[in-house]
Formats: structure tokens, C-alpha cells, sequence
């Protein structure tokens, strides 16, 4: 049978990710020693785990890429992910973290992904969709599907700089035929996200001084101190506005969401495990000074209107320790495991590979051998390999991610 071993992770140093000591991971990967030393200076964005061909997790033993491990062990894998995903690991699990809003964003189905690939392959370099899952390890906040069509009217008719930007007319239209919602907010946010620069930066900078003015009660209704962040990290950008269009959610820790196919979204602050499945299709809304492609973006989008709430992907209890977060496909999935301190415990079998970090705690793996667990640490998990773990003095928070077959 074959052993559990250690993971070498990378870290991403984008210009979103926390500073210094201030990262989930940067503190993560100097205790698990996937770096050195933490500079203060530096952004420490992501941690990676996984077999993805950017960045490729190593097998610590022996600096062998862990994708290459894979192709000489494909059995570790499991049969029924190898019959589904050839003997290739198809998700890739990270930690980030998370200071300024990442762009706005949408991952299109996989047909879909497999077209641009097809007509675009400059823009859309591979043919996989590339649903997400965020599980937030500290308070998170972030932006997620469109509002309640009330919400949006509401808005609409309260900002001037939107009548300005976008007519009396089809707001008036939108206000009026509820029939029709979805294609009227289409018909809207194309227009928006397709106006000039010119027009899009004078109505932020108008809109701006208007919030200056407000009570504090009414600054908390139109999101100014939320406008006000995103206009520092991202001035003259038409993301700004669509705070007003899309679901603002803040998640407490160990609070989840799931991001399929045509969801607009976008991370703002805080700290995640996230699971995904291993692409780089990402059409771009707006916060970002990357390409955005307008007629792509409004023919992939979900425009149903609902609330903040029905955002929440819930996970569920598979036994007293273990809560496992199963989205509706088949690429990963994610179990939170929280063991108290002095305790003997079995962690659940899985027929397919698996990969585990230590977001906290110390103990030890006991079978099949002896392995130290402590914070920031990685592992490699063979399917069907049964781990039985002792916990220490303090308790024990594990992250563990595998195909959701």
C-alpha cells in the first residue's frame, strides 16, 4: 500500500494578498516550512496544493514534482477519479489571503470554456470550467451573484449618476415591467460595463461626493465606506459600481461559498481555503486593470436576482468532527475536520486521493506510520488509506480536499 507523505508548497506574491505577518499565508507556510523566513515587505497571497502544471506542489522527501509522482503512482488516485479524470489530480485546494478586492469575475460551464478555448485560445488558454469554493478561515468579505431585482430598482432609482450613466428610460423600464427582469438587468449592465472611461470616472468621482454628504445611517445603506475602498484600490473603475448590482456578503469563519458556473463574484478582504478545479478561464467584470470582454461577460452571466443569504453553501455533518462541503460537481470537494486536543481519532476513508493541511494544532499520524502534524504542514493522501491521528495539548483544525465522486 502505498504511504501518506509530505507536500513542498508555493507561494503567489500577487499585489492583492496581505503583507508580511499580517498573511494567513505567509504564518501557514513558514510553520510548515514551505519558506524560510517572512519578509514585511512582501505580499503573500496564495499557498498551492496540488499538481497544477503553474506551480506543482513537491513531495518533500524528495523535491519530485508531485505531478510527476502521480503519473509513476496513478493507482494513489483511486478508480473511480482515474475513470473520471484520467491520471491526472483534477482540483487544486489553496489558502489566501486577502487585502484588496481581487477583480470581478466569472467562470464559464464547460461547454462554454471549451468554445472560448476553441474561437479565443490567446485569452482562454484552457478548454476546463473552473467552479469555486471559499471556506473562510477569518472574517471574509466579498461580492457574489446578482441582488434581488428590488435591491437593484432601489439603487437605480436612488443613485442619480445611474440615470446619468444609463437613461430615465430603461431604468423606467426596469422599474415597471417585473415580467421581465432578467433580460432588462441584462440589457442594463451591458450598457454600464460597455459606457466610456470618461463618462464611467465622472460619475464615480460625482457619486463620490454625494456619499460624502449623507448621514452615517444613509452612508451604510449605498455601501459608501465598501465604494470608498474600492475606488482607493481601483479609481475610475465601473467595478465600483457594481456593488450596487451584486450581493454584498461577509462570512464569519468556518461560513463557506460556492461559485459555479456564470457567477459573478469577486473576494474583497479576509482570509479562505479555497478549492476550485484546475483552470484559468476567468471572464473579467471590472476592479481590475486586465482586459475585460464586455460581450462575453453579458452572454455567460447568471442575472437571476437573489439574496445575500441564499449565497451560503452549508456543509454537512458526516460525524461530530468532520463537516464536509460538497459542491454540485464532481471536481473536488472540501472536509473541514476539528478534533480536540487529547484525543484519539479516525479520519473518514476515501476511495480517491486526497491532500490535507494543517490550518492548526500539533499531533501526530499514528498509521499506517508515524508522521508529525503541526500547523502549516501539507500531506498527500493515497485512496483508500485509512489515517488514524493522535491530537495534542491543543486541538486540531484540518482541511481536506478530494474529488467529489
Amino acid at each position: 500500500m502505498l504511504e501518506v507523505f509530505e507536500l513542498q508548497c508555493f507561494i503567489q506574491n500577487y499585489l492583492w494578498g496581505k503583507k508580511g505577518f499580517a498573511s494567513e499565508v505567509s504564518r501557514l507556510s513558514l510553520a510548515g516550512q514551505h519558506i524560510d523566513s517572512i519578509d514585511e515587505k512582501q505580499f503573500y497571497a496564495e499557498l498551492w496544493m496540488g499538481a497544477l502544471h503553474k506551480s506543482p506542489s513537491l513531495v518533500k522527501s524528495s523535491g519530485q514534482k508531485l505531478s510527476e509522482w502521480i503519473k509513476s503512482n496513478n493507482e494513489a488516485l483511486g478508480e473511480k477519479s482515474r475513470l473520471k479524470f484520467g491520471d491526472e489530480l483534477p482540483f487544486l485546494m489553496k489558502v489566501l489571503s486577502i487585502n484588496s478586492a481581487l477583480s470581478i469575475q466569472v467562470h464559464p460551464s464547460k461547454d462554454y470554456a471549451e468554445e472560448l478555448h476553441k474561437q479565443y485560445p490567446e485569452l482562454y488558454q484552457d478548454s476546463n470550467h473552473k467552479p469555486e469554493m471559499a471556506i473562510a478561515l477569518s472574517n471574509f468579505e466579498g461580492l457574489c451573484g446578482f441582488r434581488p431585482y428590488s435591491e437593484i430598482r432601489f439603487f437605480l432609482e436612488e443613485i442619480p449618476e445611474f440615470k446619468l450613466i444609463l437613461g430615465s428610460d430603461l431604468i423606467d423600464q426596469f422599474k415597471k415591467d417585473t415580467t421581465n427582469s432578467q433580460n432588462l438587468l441584462k440589457d442594463i449592465f451591458y450598457k454600464l460595463m460597455s459606457s466610456e472611461k470618461g463618462i464611467i470616472s465622472q460619475n464615480l468621482s460625482s457619486h463620490k461626493k454625494n456619499l460624502q454628504s449623507l448621514c452615517d445611517d444613509k452612508k451604510n445603506v449605498f455601501l459608501a465606506k465598501l465604494f470608498n475602498q474600492l475606488d482607493c484600490w481601483f479609481p475610475n473603475d465601473v467595478g465600483c459600481f457594481c456593488i450596487y448590482f451584486l450581493n454584498y456578503i461577509q462570512l464569519s469563519p468556518g461560513q463557506a461559498i460556492y461559485l459555479g458556473a456564470n457567477e459573478p463574484h469577486a473576494y474583497i478582504y479576509g482570509d479562505c481555503v479555497e478549492c476550485m478545479a484546475c483552470s484559468d478561464n476567468v471572464v473579467r467584470a471590472g476592479l481590475t486593470p486586465k482586459y475585460i470582454d464586455v460581450k462575453t461577460l453579458c452572454r455567460v452571466l447568471n442575472f437571476n436576482g437573489a439574496p445575500a443569504e441564499s449565497k451560503l453553501f452549508c456543509g454537512v455533518k458526516e460525524n461530530s468532527y468532520t463537516t464536509l462541503f460538497r459542491p454540485p460537481v464532481p471536481d473536488f470537494a472540501v472536509a473541514c475536520i476539528k478534533v480536540p486536543a487529547d484525543e484519539m481519532y479516525e479520519l473518514l476513508k476515501r476511495d480517491v486521493a486526497s491532500i490535507i493541511i494543517v490550518v492548526h494544532g500539533q499531533g501526530k499520524i499514528t498509521a499506517p506510520q508515524d508522521l508529525i502534524l503541526s500547523t502549516g504542514k501539507v500531506f498527500m493522501v493515497p485512496a483508500n488509506v485509512i489515517l488514524q491521528i493522535h491530537v495534542g495539548f491543543e486541538s486540531l483544525e484540518l482541511y481536506q480536499a478530494f474529488v467529489n465522486l
